[in-house]
């Protein structure tokens, strides 16, 4: 039960992330959420976010940010990075996936998802078929609703890290 809130891989940061490897494995769109997985929550991109999208823009990925987030927000950092976006996405859905792939001209078996929420972004990236990389927070300071959901990760990150090993 508890494995449809599995990552394919689990890192410490988006950053560490080796998009040459994916690229070589056939991956060519790039699926992001924004808050505390690329920036702290309510960030505007750094010089890092925009490096990172420039190199994948080099290596020839497509990238679209998913976020649950409003248009002001959304649209705001993905024109600080150059990426398509889906705003308000309603995650765990599986209506802003399927759109973001769309944008991006992909499809979920070329397309990987990144993001730090279990309940949210991978159970509902699991959902519409896409692999998943789980990275930590970048911030500890949250909503608290998100402080909340945090509690209960942890016990699903407890099965999946004694799974793995």
């Amino acid at each position: 039960m508890l494995k449809r809130f599995y990552p394919k891989e689990y890192l410490d940061s988006v950053y560490q992330i080796d998009f040459h490897a994916l690229y070589e494995k056939g991956v060519r769109g790039v699926l992001f959420d924004v808050d505390n997985t690329l920036v702290p929550h309510g960030a505007p991109a750094d010089n890092r976010a925009k490096e990172l999208f420039a190199n994948l823009m080099e290596l020839g990925f497509q990238t679209c940010l998913i976020s649950n987030n409003q248009l002001e927000r959304v649209k705001s950092f993905a024109d600080s990075v150059g990426a398509a976006y889906i705003e308000d996405a309603h995650k765990p859905s599986v209506k802003g996936f399927e759109r973001g792939m769309k944008k991006m001209g992909c499809n979920k078996e070329n397309t990987v998802f990144v993001g730090d929420q279990l309940f949210t972004d991978i159970y509902g990236a699991n959902r519409a078929g896409i692999p998943t990389i789980l990275v930590k927070p970048i911030h500890p300071k949250e909503e608290i609703q998100i402080v909340l959901k945090r509690y209960l990760e942890r016990g699903v990150l407890f099965f999946y890290k004694r799974q793995r090993h």
